[in-house]
């Protein structure tokens, strides 16, 4: 677990400028076309963390894919860093809602895998112990996944992509899975990983109080194809309180965006 000390130091821009600009997207289905972002443009300042809401289904998630580089976009373009996003690199690594960590494999060497993929992992062992270490979980190198809490799976998970000293850490709905107790803990796992680590970070969420507890912009999208709808700057400071009649009103605001509102 991590020091309520580190909560509160400023976080350090080690990470990447991401822009995305003007992009849209379809999926071909059955021989026809389903829009899914329609001239979608947003950006984040490197070492910026961006929490993305929308309807279920709007399109979040594809958005993450193309950051990735998982796959191109249909119109517009991606940049990181100024130089247009062609593919996947280790410099943008994807953590998703399940761990998929491979049963067979110790926590120490699911860990290892994208070092082991480059052929660095001989001589760059101590980056494993390294990460594990961020995430609290040391002592459970050598256990497997099976012995493993969710929440312990999903920390493993992110350690897998920190291993990898990513410019831009992608999060698709991560804690998702896990119980509210063990969420909220996770949520303050990754301020503090953010803020030592220094990476871009762009979570796709449901849950609105997570966005904004974590995220120095909220952007809001409309149903599919998604529409930015709004860029909502998020000022409170760190460590953020849940009560803070900020982030409530914040909430409220968002809320109405999503047609919500009328339930609070």
């Amino acid at each position: 677990m991590v020091s309520a000390v580190a909560l509160k130091q400023p976080p350090q821009a080690a990470g990447a400028a991401l822009d995305v600009v003007d992009v849209s997207h379809h999926f071909d289905i059955d021989g026809n076309e389903l829009p899914v972002l329609d001239h979608v443009t947003l950006s984040a300042k490197p070492g910026e963390f961006v929490a993305l809401l929308g309807p279920s289904g709007c399109g979040k998630s594809t958005l993450l894919r193309l950051v990735a580089g998982l796959e191109p976009p249909r119109a517009g373009r991606l940049l990181e860093d100024g130089r247009v996003i062609t593919g996947p690199h280790p410099s943008r690594v994807v953590v998703f809602q399940d761990p998929t960590l491979f049963p067979w494999r110790t926590v120490w060497k699911n860990v290892a895998l994208g070092l082991e993929a480059q052929g660095i992992l001989k001589s760059e062992r101590h980056r494993v112990d390294a990460a594990l270490a961020l995430v609290g979980l040391s002592g459970f190198a050598n256990a497997y996944p099976h012995q493993l809490s969710g929440g312990m799976a999903q920390r493993v998970s992110l350690a897998r992509a920190l291993v990898n000293d990513p410019d831009i850490l992608v999060l698709d709905e991560p804690l998702g899975k896990l119980d509210s107790l063990t969420r909220l803990s996770m949520q303050t796992e990754i301020v503090s990983l953010w803020q030592r680590q220094g990476f871009t970070t762009l979570l796709v969420t449901h849950d609105v109080e997570e966005a904004l507890f974590l995220a120095q912009h909220v952007v809001v999208f409309s149903e599919r194809p998604a529409k930015l709808k709004a860029d909502i700057a998020v000022e409170a400071p760190y460590p953020r309180h849940r009560g803070d009649p900020y982030l409530a009103d914040l909430r409220r605001q968002i809320l109405g965006l999503l047609g919500l509102d009328a339930t609070w």
